[in-house]
This record gives C-alpha cells, structure tokens and sequence, in this order.
C-alpha cells in the first residue's frame, strides 16, 4: 500500500522545501489540478530533480487529446498522469497509448462516473495502470465519503490497481485501509495539520504496518 501526498496550496518555493523533509515518508507527490493552473507544469521538472525515490503524478484530468496531453506531460517528468474516466474510449486509449511509450502511467479519475461496474470492465480492457475513487471537493462538502465507492470498485477490479481520494484523514485512515487500496491519497489531512510534517510520517508509517 502506498501513500500518495496530493499539494494543492502551497507555493512552489513552500512545497519544495516541505518535500525535502517528508519525502522519506512518501510513495507519490501529486500535484492537483488547481496546483498546476496556479503554477504551471515547470514544477515537475524542479521536484524530478531533487527527489531520490518519490513518484510524481500531474492530476491533468484529461478530458481530451489524450496522447498529446499525456505525452507532453511525461516528457516533463511526470510518472504518473490523470485522465478522467467519463471521457471518450478514443481519449482513453490515445492516454494509455502514450503511457505506454514513455514507460509511464495513466491514473483513470473515477469522478462523476455512476455506472461502476462497466467503466472498470472497459477502463481494464484499454490498459489503464491505476483506477482511482475519487469523491471531489464539492461533494465532501455535502458530506460524502469515497468509502462506499472504493467498497465497490474493490469487487469489480481484476488488474489495475486501486487508488483511493476525499477528505482521507488519520483518524479515518483504517476504515481505507481494511477495504486494501493499493494507494491512499491525503491532501487537506496533512496540510491543514498543526505539524504536516509529523502527521506525514504517522500516515506512512500506519499504512505500512
């Protein structure tokens, strides 16, 4: 099980510096979607160059030119990246496409889908690496969880690995981790911590046992 740091707020500068501490104690740096509009792609590049072990994921949520997003973003450093799991098979496929070349990864974003079962089915048969629950921001306002969801999709998937994001905290931390995701991904439950560095390792040292 890996953990998976999701940065959303912090300013290049900050985020680097608090990377250099914790990257001990993390599997995947993700830079969220409203991190790269904020700072732009050039972040991959000045994280890739000072990190010993850790992945990096670029959550692009593609929703179209799927091989040129993917692609270009891959070329800049990028491990994993993010295509969103309601576009077109075509998208799907071309994201896949480049993953592939680069020796890289395509993270399918489960948002908004309704019908599971038969996304997961087709999301295997393109060859997606990773299939992740994801319940958004909006929605954790109103109360929801991605538990039930991950419940779900846990019965359905047969190759892809499963990620898991949506308000993840310490304190909730095992009702994920029963359900055995192969990523948990905590963005707010470590940067709204009174210490995010001491509450990093507590994670990753909870989810490894």
């Amino acid at each position: 099980m890996k953990l998976q740091i999701a940065m959303d707020t912090l300013p290049p500068d900050k985020l680097l510096e608090l990377f250099q501490e914790v990257q001990e104690y993390v599997d995947i740096i993700e830079l969220g979607t409203p991190y790269v509009l904020q700072y732009g792609v050039g972040i991959i590049e000045d994280i890739r160059k000072i990190s010993r072990n850790v992945e990096i994921l670029c959550d692009s949520k593609i929703m179209d030119a799927g091989y040129y997003e993917a692609d270009e973003l891959f070329k800049k450093g990028a491990d994993y990246v993010t295509v969103l799991a309601v576009t077109e098979y075509s998208t799907l496929a071309d994201s896949v496409r480049a993953a592939k070349e680069n020796g890289k990864k395509i993270v399918a974003d489960m948002i908004c889908v309704q019908e599971m079962k038969s996304k997961v089915e087709e999301l295997e048969e393109i060859g997606v690496d990773v299939i992740a629950v994801h319940t958004g921001v909006d929605e954790q306002a109103m109360g929801r969880t991605p538990l039930e969801d991950l419940k779900e999709i846990r019965k359905y998937c047969r190759k892809a690995a499963v990620a898991v994001a949506g308000g993840i905290t310490y304190q909730s931390l095992d009702l994920y981790t029963e359900q055995k995701p192969d990523i948990i991904i905590v963005g707010g439950g470590i940067f709204k911590a009174a210490d995010p560095v001491a509450e990093t390792k507590k994670l990753y040292r909870a989810i490894r046992g």
